[in-house]
C-alpha cells in the first residue's frame, strides 16, 4: 500500500513534539511572567504585523527550545503552531524581522530589560522570599569566559581556560546557593575579571533584591580570589555584607602563613594543612578571621608550601 496519512490544519495545531515546552508556555502565560517585559521594554520600531514585544517572546520561545541562533526561528518556533499557542501566540515572526527588532534595541532598551528582569526576579523567585531571620542568605559571585566569534559585541582576546588567543566575552553571575537561582547575569568584554566587576555586579544584585541594611547584614557573599581585594572586600564590608573568600595577593598570603603558629591537617586529605593568622591588621574596615592553607607540592619534596 502507498496511502499517506493527512492531518489537518486544525488537527496540527494541537500537535507539537515539544510537550514538555508546550506546558511551561501555558504555565507562563497562566502567570503573567512575562507582563513585565511588555510593560517596561519600548522598542522603537513600527508594528507592521507583530509588535516589538511579540517578536521578543518569538526569540525567547526559540532559545527555550534549543534554537543556537535566530536563524532557527523558523524551523522550531514557526513551524510549530501548537508551541506558539501555549505562549500566546497566533503567529510567528519571520526569523530576519526578529534579528531587525534586536538591531533596533538600544542602551536604553537593554536598561527596561534588566528593570523587567528584576520585577519577574522579585515576583517569582525563592530567594527574595528569603526568611533572613531563619538562615543566612549566600550569595556568590563569579566569572566565566565565553568564547565567541570577532565580530559579536564586546568580544575580545582574554583568558579563557585551556585556550590560548581566543576572542570571547566574560559572564558575570550572581547565584543565590541555596536556591539555585541566578539573581544577575552581566555580559563584558574578554579582558574583563572579577576585580573590576565585583562592584557593579552586587549593586545590580542588590537593587534587583532590594537588599536593606539589616539584610546585607545577613547574607555572606563567596568569592574567588578575583575579587579578593583590599579594596573589594573594604566595600563589601562597607555595605554591611558579611564575605568569605580568597585574597587577591598569593604574595601576601605567603607572608601571612608564617605568622601561623599552629597547623591542623585536613582529616579528607593528609597533604592539606590550615591554621589561624595571627598577624593583626588594620587594613579592612571591619575586623576579620583569616586562614592560612598549604598543600604538600608535587614535586616529590615532601614540603609543605
Amino acid at each position: 500500500m502507498n496511502e499517506s496519512i493527512i492531518i489537518s490544519d486544525k488537527a496540527r495545531e494541537q500537535i507539537s513534539a515539544r510537550t514538555g515546552l508546550v506546558g511551561l508556555g501555558i504555565k507562563v502565560r497562566q502567570l503573567g511572567i512575562l507582563a513585565p517585559i511588555e510593560e517596561e521594554v519600548k522598542i522603537g520600531q513600527k508594528t507592521v504585523k507583530y509588535t516589538p514585544y511579540e517578536k521578543l517572546t518569538d526569540g525567547l520561545i526559540a532559545i527555550l527550545s534549543g534554537a543556537k541562533g535566530l536563524v532557527e526561528i523558523n524551523k522550531r518556533v514557526r513551524s510549530d503552531p501548537a508551541l506558539q499557542a501555549a505562549f500566546g501566540r497566533d503567529g510567528c515572526a519571520e526569523q530576519s524581522v526578529v534579528q531587525d527588532t534586536l538591531d533596533a534595541c538600544t542602551g536604553s532598551n537593554v536598561k527596561q530589560m534588566q528593570a523587567a528582569v528584576d520585577r519577574i526576579l522579585r515576583a517569582q523567585s525563592q530567594v527574595c522570599r528569603h526568611d533572613y531571620c531563619k538562615d543566612w542568605l549566600i550569595i556568590e559571585v563569579d566569572m566565566t569566559g565565553r568564547p565567541c566569534g570577532r565580530k559579536a559585541e564586546f568580544a575580545s582576546k582574554g583568558y579563557f581556560a585551556k585556550q590560548r588567543n581566543r576572542r570571547g566575552r566574560q559572564e558575570g553571575y550572581v547565584v543565590a546557593s541555596q536556591y539555585g537561582e541566578i539573581v544577575v547575569k552581566r555580559i563584558y568584554d574578554g579582558t574583563t575579571q572579577l576585580n573590576i566587576a565585583l562592584q557593579p555586579l552586587m549593586q545590580a544584585a542588590q537593587q534587583a533584591l532590594e537588599l536593606t541594611a539589616e539584610q546585607r547584614a545577613r547574607t555572606i557573599l563567596r568569592v574567588d580570589s578575583g575579587g579578593g581585594s583590599v579594596e573589594d572586600v573594604n566595600w563589601a564590608l562597607e555595605q554591611g555584607y558579611q564575605i568569605h573568600g580568597k585574597d587577591y595577593s598569593g604574595r601576601r598570603a605567603e607572608h601571612l602563613a608564617e605568622s601561623v603558629t599552629q597547623w591542623v591537617t585536613d582529616p579528607r586529605d593528609a597533604d592539606r594543612q590550615m591554621g589561624w593568622v595571627t598577624e593583626t591588621t588594620d587594613i579592612y574596615k571591619r575586623p576579620v578571621k583569616r586562614i592560612a592553607v598549604r598543600c604538600r607540592k608535587t614535586t616529590g619534596s615532601g614540603r609543605l608550601e
